[in-house]
């Protein structure tokens, strides 16, 4: 037997190297690399085809039952989640620290727990009476949760292994959090890379035979990335994140990763005095609510899985003085595109934005990624550019290409038809989108010139 060696791993990546540095090559951190004990080593090879036990295979059609949803009480959170907690499935969330996680997740087994299942609730961080003063505090004193604080995974295995009803397992289990878990099998602190591993894989394991659903509540890192080894992340079936400011009252739930369903979906929250309240109509909340039009403000009808979310984007230009360097500040949409949008505007519609400074803001704390924005985002910079208010009750939608072409965008009829809801009168779309069944007084351009012609009064 060959003689063990040191290694040292990574607290944020999980990459190895056999000796200390300041940073690691695979992530770039800096001072992240802790000595671990390597495993032994064995000269001799192993034949991996003799010794092993035979798999039982079935097939795609095999009659066999298939694992239940189970609906958490929550409409967001079964939205995020694509239906429900599956049984056997493992459910990590992750956000930043006083977001929310613990009340969502509290509020979650109270409900489950009224409703008739088995819900065990360990947490690492909180003693159980402080579980059950927040639990009070919220309204949920009467919920039959089982409560414990434990930090080691052999005793909350051994313990919640006959929580439930005739001795089973509990149908939810919730750990409050995976980097305060500790296993006894491997030497080295809570919140090491190895010990997140190990302690993760030992209670997903216990969900997959048991059939229990767990959901691990994970810390993140100060760039927003769920702390520990990315591994983590590829072992459950289901990533969450939880976004949002806490200066902020509302939050948002994205799916990340999700094996069940898909990761396109979001639940949408406001945190009250009383904990977390859904928001059926998110629409509301990123909307101002204004009696005149104001210079600069388009809408744009977001779309977020199958829920389209109208929300308002804001444009101010500022001009300068000659010789001085202009700024562009962006929040909540791409810098880069941003750029690409003003060097259209300047190339193929004649306005300048040289002298100016640009501002662009989504109100609400809400964040776009698809490309469908660009002519909202146009016509709030031609709106401010101009001063000339764009009408309260028209949204914009199109994507706008390199030559100044406005291409179609998926999902129009469904966008046309959450305005059409909400009180919107008119929509600037694509040339080919027809607007028939949405009852909207449809305005479509070919080019983004058409737009600013039309706008500005030229020929």
């Amino acid at each position: 037997m060959a003689k063990a060696k040191k290694t040292f791993t990574c607290q944020q990546c999980g990459g190895t190297s056999p000796r200390w540095q300041g940073q690691c090559d695979d992530c770039g951190g800096w001072n992240t690399l802790v000595e671990e004990a390597a495993p032994t080593v064995f000269a001799a090879r192993h034949d991996l085809q003799k010794g092993g036990r035979a798999l039982m295979l079935t097939t795609l059609d095999s009659e066999i039952a298939l694992p239940e949803r189970a609906a958490t009480g929550i409409a967001e959170f079964d939205r995020a989640l694509g239906g429900g907690l599956v049984a056997g499935s493992a459910t990590l969330i992750g956000g930043d620290p006083g977001i929310g996680k613990s009340t969502l997740l509290l509020q979650t087994a109270a409900q489950m727990a009224r409703a008739g299942l088995s819900v065990a609730y360990i947490s690492g961080e909180e003693a159980a009476d402080q579980v059950r003063l927040r639990a009070r505090r919220l309204g949920l004193g009467d919920a039959p949760v089982l409560l414990a604080s434990a930090t080691s995974v052999r005793d909350i295995l051994t313990t919640v292994g006959g929580a439930g009803p005739d001795g089973a397992a509990p149908d939810l289990l919730v750990i409050d959090s995976i980097q305060t878990m500790h296993s006894d099998l491997i030497d080295s602190a809570p919140g090491t890379v190895s010990q997140v591993r190990a302690s993760a894989q030992e209670l997903i394991r216990f969900a997959k035979e048991s059939g229990t659903a767990l959901v691990l509540v994970g810390h993140v890192t100060k760039d927003g990335s769920i702390a520990g080894p990315r591994v983590l992340e590829h072992m459950v079936d289901t990533v969450l994140a939880f976004e949002g400011e806490r200066s902020h009252q509302y939050r948002i739930l994205r799916a990340l990763k999700n094996r069940f369903g898909g990761t396109d979906e979001i639940g949408v929250f406001a945190m009250v005095e009383q904990g977390l309240e859904q928001v059926p109509n998110p629409s509301a909340l990123f909307l101002t609510d204004r009696a005149e039009s104001v210079a600069g403000a388009t809408v744009f009808p977001a779309l977020e899985g199958t829920r389209p979310v109208l929300v308002e984007i804001q444009a101010l230009t500022v001009r300068l003085q000659s010789g001085a360097t202009p700024r562009r500040a962006v929040v909540g949409w791409d810098s880069g595109r941003l750029a690409m949008l003003l060097a259209v505007l300047e190339s193929r519609c004649g306005l300048s934005f040289a002298n100016c400074e640009v501002y662009l803001n989504v109100s609400g704390g809400y964040k776009i990624a698809e490309p469908a924005a660009d002519l909202a985002v146009a016509a709030a910079l031609v709106s401010a550019l101009a001063e000339k208010p764009v009408p309260t009750g028209a949204i914009f939608f199109g994507e706008v290409a390199l030559s100044g072409e406005i291409r179609p965008v998926s999902h129009a009829p469904l966008r046309l038809r959450e305005a059409k809801k909400l009180g919107f009168e008119m929509a600037g779309v694509p040339a080919n989108i027809s607007a028939e069944e949405s009852g909207l007084k449809v305005q479509g351009y070919r080019a983004l010139s058409q737009y600013v012609d039309r706008v500005l009064g030229r020929g």
